[in-house]
């Protein structure tokens, strides 16, 4: 009765997921009346804005995955390192961006940097980018944290950082070239939730006004029929993509640690 019980759950499950998505998916490939057809996903992967508002954000998520890399890998490190009594707070800290509304962050900073302050970022292209940039990683923050501690946690860094020091190594030796590369399919891992985060956030890039994928999808979404389904699949595609690399990752993590 529990063996029914649960595949009941999931059959309910994956047909509650997955018939909306085949709904959707069969109306973006019905622009052209009568027959099947690509015509929407044409339409939109010609469309200029589409092009340029996906470069835009592709190069936002990985100017904030670089980032995030050199904020997150050194602190969390240190933490664990030098101070664990500290990991509590840290860790609470990091998980504020989830409780915390993107909209209150996003009009925290316009507050902050507005054209009349004393570090007027909003008043430039470039200055603006970077803002945008800093609550990308914000909002990516716990994920990217989360997954670096873990691998942190999988690795004895003391014995590593100790090793290393013995041979002359200095601390930016150890963390490039010692640290890094024993954390890197966590770092990959973060860095994929990092892409999905920025590739659909909307809230801060249209309050910032920046020409990023979001805000593009939201605006054709009002004004098209096939076409925003068509967006849509190609953009749940995408995240289950990322989502996909991360298992596949994670398997070469396991079956290069095995021989071990």
């Amino acid at each position: 009765m529990k063996k029914f019980w649960a595949w009941g759950a999931l059959i309910f499950g994956l047909l509650y997921f997955i018939l909306p998505l085949l709904g959707m998916t069969n109306f973006s490939l019905k622009m052209r009346r009568g027959v099947y057809s690509l015509d929407a996903y044409a339409v939109v992967l010609g469309d200029p804005r589409f092009q340029e508002t996906f470069t835009y954000s592709i190069l936002m998520a990985l100017a904030t995955i670089v980032f995030g890399v050199l904020l997150v890998v050194p602190t969390a490190y240190w933490v664990r390192l030098k101070l664990p009594g500290l990991r509590p707070y840290v860790e609470f800290v990091t998980l504020l961006p989830l409780v915390i509304p993107a909209i209150v962050i996003v009009f925290g900073y316009i507050r902050l940097y507005n054209t009349s302050s004393w570090l007027p970022l909003t008043g430039s292209v470039t200055g603006t980018n970077i803002l945008l940039m800093f609550g990308y990683a914000t909002l990516a923050l716990p994920y990217m944290y989360r997954s670096v501690d873990t691998g942190l946690r999988a690795i004895d860094i003391a014995t590593l950082t100790e090793a290393a020091q013995s041979l002359g190594a200095g601390w930016t030796t150890i963390l490039a070239r010692i640290i890094l590369p024993n954390v890197l399919v966590a770092v990959l891992s973060g860095a994929f939730l990092t892409f999905a985060i920025v590739i659909g956030e909307f809230t801060m890039a249209a309050l910032l006004n920046r020409p990023a994928f979001g805000p593009y999808m939201q605006l054709l979404g009002a004004n098209r029929a096939y076409e925003p389904a068509a967006l849509a699949v190609m953009s749940f595609a995408l995240t289950w993509g990322c989502l996909g690399l991360i298992q596949l990752v994670s398997r070469f993590q396991k079956g290069a640690q095995s021989p071990a």
